[in-house]
């Protein structure tokens, strides 16, 4: 069997909440060396990959695609593919995540059925609320504090908005983004975020591993 055959098994709530948890990592070049070490249990351990290549060509993008779907299996994490329904579809990943310009989650659902969850990147309390009421499964909100991996960012919501918008999303998890680092993940956790996504921070230091398991160390009981 192909890896562009196998089909995901369907949404199950349960496992979205378990994966989203702690670090959310993202793919953000074809790299897999990069891959192993976010959601290696030697590395990051991460639960949840996003392939992010902004503004990879089709083919490049379908190529880590197929590479992380290979390396998130083999470590039983989940895959996002970001903002490109049809390449979710074609490599069998288990979530696709939209901005708000992206294709409308009604048309996603219509779409994509139950065999992908739908996230959905929100700034403000608006978005929250309209996304919650769209159906979506899991929601992004940022930037947090200020961040330099996106090109014209929306304002800065800060730890106040995003704890409202943890609130007012209710039981649909929220994923934190936007600046956090290692230093800044237990007042994120302390939100009740489910879990929070860092790029820079992480895919740029000398041993991505490291960061990302320190900021999944926020979300772990203390004894």
């Amino acid at each position: 069997m192909t890896e562009s055959s196998v089909k995901p098994a369907g949404r199950k709530p349960g496992d979205l909440h378990r994966g989203l948890r702690g670090f959310y990592s993202v793919l953000d070049r074809n790299d897999d060396a990069l891959a192993e070490a976010l959601v290696s249990p030697a590395g990051a351990g991460s639960t949840v990959l996003q392939v992010r290549l902004k503004p990879a060509p089709t083919r490049e993008l379908l190529a880590a695609a197929h590479m992380a779907r290979a390396v998130t299996r083999r470590h039983g994490a989940l895959l996002v593919v970001n903002d490109r329904l049809d390449v979710a579809l074609a490599v069998g990943a288990d979530a696709v995540h939209l901005g708000q310009d992206d294709l409308p989650l009604a048309a996603a659902r219509a779409i994509g059925g139950d065999r992908l969850w739908i996230g959905i990147s929100t700034h403000n309390e608006d978005q929250v609320a309209a996304a919650v009421a769209g159906g979506a499964d899991y929601l992004g909100f940022g930037p947090v504090y200020a961040t330099a991996t996106k090109i014209d960012p929306d304002p800065v919501q800060g730890i106040e908005g995003l704890r409202r918008a943890v609130s007012l999303a209710g039981a649909v998890p929220v994923v934190a983004i936007g600046g956090i680092t290692p230093e800044r993940a237990a007042e994120v956790a302390a939100t009740g975020a489910a879990a929070a996504c860092a790029i820079g921070s992480v895919n740029l230091a000398p041993r991505p591993g490291d960061p990302g398991r320190a900021i999944a160390d926020a979300w772990r009981p203390r004894s």
